[in-house]
């Protein structure tokens, strides 16, 4: 189990985040972006996870403090429409980078639904950045040109996603192949938010594989 720590962003403020260590020495780091939802236990239960498969892992509280409970999109769609997704990439997700990084080790992003875009985001305009793993989520392209994402990169959808639909993945794909970017990008029969075991959307199947390949990528880019 991790706990909640403080860290430095890149323009000297002070960000919350909750930090789940790995027990071997000198482990690569996976910063994790929460859903639209906030810093919920499930994101926390994440980096659990990704602690006991030998990674530190650290989610920023991008929301301040404020989480929204699973039966209030309405509540999450403000709380998501009103975070500065450049910004708070480029100072709080960033520096989360930059802590996990500190003794000289690699670090990867991910994140889901809202989280995902900012991954998107996060592998064109962080330059310590060493690899990225998308969850469901696709940037406007003003904030984010796929042509210019930077570290190998991952990305996993749902073919039943009203929101990162398959035609926005098609085209996303379709960008990334013109820029001559090597990605792996895999589709599942699921829905949006199928990793979620909280929700009722969760796909166990899906899920578990996406876990694997996600694990497999880190292996081979942070070690």
């Amino acid at each position: 189990m991790g706990s909640m720590i403080e860290y430095a962003c890149t323009d000297g403020s002070k960000a919350a985040g909750y930090l789940a260590s790995a027990e071997r020495k000198g482990a690569p780091g996976v910063v994790v972006i929460q859903e639209w939802w906030g810093l919920q236990e499930q994101i926390k239960g994440i980096c659990d996870e990704l602690a006991a498969a030998g990674y530190n892992a650290l989610a920023p509280d991008l929301y301040g403090g404020t989480v929204v409970p699973y039966h209030d999109p309405d509540a999450a769609n403000r709380e998501m429409s009103s975070l500065d997704f450049l910004g708070a990439t480029d100072r709080a997700v960033r520096g989360a980078v930059q802590y996990l990084k500190r003794d000289g080790a690699k670090a990867g992003l991910t994140g889901f639904c809202m989280g995902g875009a900012v991954t998107v985001i996060g592998a064109v305009r962080i330059p310590e950045l060493d690899a990225a793993v998308c969850f469901y989520g696709i940037p406007p392209e003003q904030a984010a040109d796929p042509a210019a994402i930077r570290v190998p990169f991952q990305g996993h959808f749902a073919n039943q996603d009203d929101w990162c639909t398959p035609q926005a993945v098609d085209g996303f794909e379709a960008k990334l192949k013109q820029a001559g970017i090597s990605a792996d990008i895999f589709r599942y029969d699921a829905e949006h938010g199928f990793m979620n075991e909280q929700r009722e959307v969760h796909a166990a199947e899906a899920a578990a594989q996406a876990w694997e390949r996600m694990l497999g990528f880190w292996k081979q880019h942070l070690g």
